[in-house]
């Protein structure tokens, strides 16, 4: 697996990187396909013991962002327009998931993504789809973060 040039992370990481304990792992350009890894935090859990589901689409959400982000040689971003996600067991916490973002097909007007979150041993947790318009990627100075 081989980094794209510009790495998702040259223009300086979002603000909720940290509350999702995001870090890119890779890119692999045949593929179209970013592996993420994540911590779970406690924080990131309700009172079964697993990440509440719609911070799971929070980490899917992510993975395929970085996906197109990578794809692009981060000059663009995919501005969702839906995210549709099966939650298929329980993430625990404490545990680290491994996300695999991949680009399906980008054109000028529609993007559309596929994302999976797996334990370490292979085990998927949640999978999704996305449908996204493709946008020049947001800076921290463009939007008045920076």
């Amino acid at each position: 697996m081989s980094e794209a040039i510009h790495h998702p992370d040259d223009a300086g990481q979002s603000p909720h990187t940290a509350l999702l304990g995001s870090q890119f792992v890779g890119w692999d350009e045949t593929t179209q396909t970013a592996t993420m890894r994540f911590t779970v935090k406690r924080e990131m859990t309700t009172w079964r013991g697993g990440v509440q589901g719609g911070l799971v689409a929070g980490y899917l959400d992510d993975v395929m962002g970085y996906a197109y982000v990578a794809a692009t040689g981060g000059e663009m971003a995919p501005l969702n327009l839906d995210i549709s996600m099966t939650l298929i067991r329980l993430i625990p916490e404490g545990v680290t998931i491994i996300g695999k973002g991949r680009v399906v097909k980008a054109g000028r007007r529609v993007v559309f993504l596929e994302g999976e979150l797996l334990a370490e041993d292979g085990t998927i947790y949640a999978r999704s789809t996305s449908t996204a318009l493709p946008t020049p990627r947001p800076t921290p100075t463009s939007t008045g973060m920076g």
